[in-house]
């Protein structure tokens, strides 16, 4: 039966971060989309104009109050995009089959939702953000950091099994992003009967040097999944570095859950 499922990309990326993934999706006979958060992709706002993860997650949660109250979409967040599809997961539960975190951020419903982020900052020393840049934006007092992938960053932490060419696509493509940290600490943690609710399993990417895979079990043992996929030699764009085995992986998921 064919599913509808939401690609949701991570920090600096977009839509295009899919172009591999979406066809074997489709032509495994699924309805897919692909889309693009605010000032993200080809999205025509900037990143000064947002505030909050609400904000930055417009696209998605407009597409989430179109959809009929009688269907039921597959929603895979990659790394940061588990903050969006979390908040989507926390506003419309009832629409959500099931939510797959690709080597995402994913929070607890105990903490406000920045603890996840906060505890993956905790444990990432400084040096690690390679050439990624964080400036503030906005007014000094809303306490505005942007941030911004360094070349270096781009290829040692998140592509280093990926191709030269989706390398250089990403170089040519980020946008400046946020982990909105100023707002996810002011939130009240996402709920059980909301976020809690929903079907969860984890893509766990073995080689991920952007999220590492001990920071990844960390998530699952502290927030517990229905269920853990291991996708074995993949680095953090595993949707570009093996996209059959994430279609492979996403599928036998909707195909339970869905």
């Amino acid at each position: 039966m064919s599913k509808h499922i939401v690609l949701v990309h991570g920090a600096c990326h977009g839509a295009w971060c899919w172009y591999k993934l979406k066809p074997l999706l489709e032509a495994a006979g699924h309805r897919v989309t692909a889309l693009d958060l605010a000032a993200s992709g080809i999205d025509r706002r900037s990143l000064r104009e947002l505030r909050t993860l609400a904000d930055y997650s417009q696209p998605l949660l407009e597409m989430m109050a179109a959809i009929p109250a009688e269907e039921k979409v597959v929603v895979v967040g990659h790394s940061l995009g588990g903050m969006n599809i979390s908040l989507a997961m926390e506003m419309y539960p009832h629409k959500i089959s099931v939510a797959i975190f690709l080597a995402a951020f994913m929070p607890d419903h105990t903490h406000p939702p920045s603890y996840v982020l906060d505890q993956y900052n905790e444990r990432t020393p400084a040096e690690e953000w390679l050439d990624t840049e964080f400036l503030p934006y906005g007014s000094p007092e809303e306490n505005l950091t942007s941030m911004f992938f360094g070349p270096n960053f781009l290829t040692s932490k998140l592509y280093q099994l990926s191709s030269l060419e989706d390398l250089e696509l990403a170089k040519m493509l980020i946008r400046p992003s946020s982990l909105f940290l100023e707002d996810l600490s002011k939130r009240k943690p996402f709920t059980k009967q909301g976020y809690g609710s929903v079907k969860r399993v984890y893509a766990v990417c073995t080689e991920d040097k952007g999220i590492p895979v001990n920071f990844q079990r960390w998530q699952i043992e502290t927030n517990g999944v229905d269920e853990v996929k291991v996708l074995e030699n993949i680095d953090h764009m595993a949707m570009l570095s093996k996209p059959q085995d994430v279609c492979h992986c996403i599928l036998e998921i909707a195909n339970i859950y869905a």
